[in-house]
């Protein structure tokens, strides 16, 4: 059977199966299944997952995996023609090393958006402009003329494009970019993986309005006190909705004023 991969639609970890194949040219060679997380998870779905509540899963022939990196490297290798992970053993010590930085600069763009003090919002600011700092230098110390880390958009542009999109949020609720002239080769690097082809799965309109309720501080499909429907639902659509208020400080919009009933 073909593979599942059990998902949610605008989900970053998602995503980065979704960039894989498309740069492979199979995106028919895996079926996904939405899972609307405002509601309860379906008990064959947890037992699938052996309880976990996290996406994405796939589900193969075999048995079920886990960790969207482990589902990259599987479905590179499943599907070598084109690869996406570098050729040689050294490349792909650079190309992991790289990786190895994403799990730090996705929890500091995440804890920045879903920051509720006004008093520690420079912190979090300062930590967001250190993990790029981090991406800067070692980008400059491996290929310091190019754009991205390689010759092409590879595994690790799969791995952290979607990070990109998603901090958009940051830029919306936060008014965070990169501004520094010294952080010139990430962002070179950054905006070319924001505009690959095989990357558009989805747009800042769309995560700006469902990821409100992180801004507010409720992550994952949690309701924030007083309101009644999520920002994750799926109706009515995201593109029927007003833009949420970008003054995240300044209390909650309800539901009424996201255009969510």
């Amino acid at each position: 059977m073909a593979p599942i991969i059990y998902h949610i639609p605008v989900c970053p970890f998602s995503q980065r199966v979704e960039i894989l194949l498309e740069l492979k040219g199979r995106r028919e060679a895996v079926r996904f299944k939405v899972v609307d997380i405002t509601r309860p998870r379906d008990a064959a779905l947890l037992e699938l997952s052996r309880g976990s509540t996290a996406l994405p899963i796939m589900q193969t022939a075999q048995g079920v995996l886990k960790e969207s990196l482990v589902i990259l490297r599987y479905l590179d290798e499943l599907f070598p023609d084109p690869a996406v992970a570098r050729a040689t053993p050294y490349e792909r010590a650079i190309e992991s090393m790289l990786i190895a930085m994403e799990g730090d600069f996705t929890g500091a763009g995440y804890r920045f958006v879903m920051n509720q003090d006004p008093e520690r919002r420079e912190a979090f600011r300062e930590a967001m402009v250190a993990q790029y700092r981090r991406l800067n230098d070692f980008l400059e110390w491996q290929n310091p003329g190019g754009t991205f880390l390689f010759d092409r958009f590879g595994l690790a542009e799969a791995v952290f494009t979607p990070m990109f999109m998603r901090f958009w949020f940051l830029d919306y609720y936060e008014g965070f970019d990169i501004t520094d002239e010294r952080l010139g080769r990430v962002r070179r690097w950054r905006d070319a993986c924001l505009a690959h082809p095989a990357a558009q799965q989805v747009g800042k309109e769309e995560i700006i309005k469902l990821y409100y309720d992180y801004a507010i501080g409720a992550g994952n499909g949690a309701l924030p006190t007083g309101r009644s429907v999520s920002s994750f639902a799926f109706e009515p659509h995201w593109q029927k909705r007003p833009w949420p208020p970008r003054a995240k400080y300044s209390g909650t919009a309800t539901d009424a004023e996201l255009g969510l009933v």
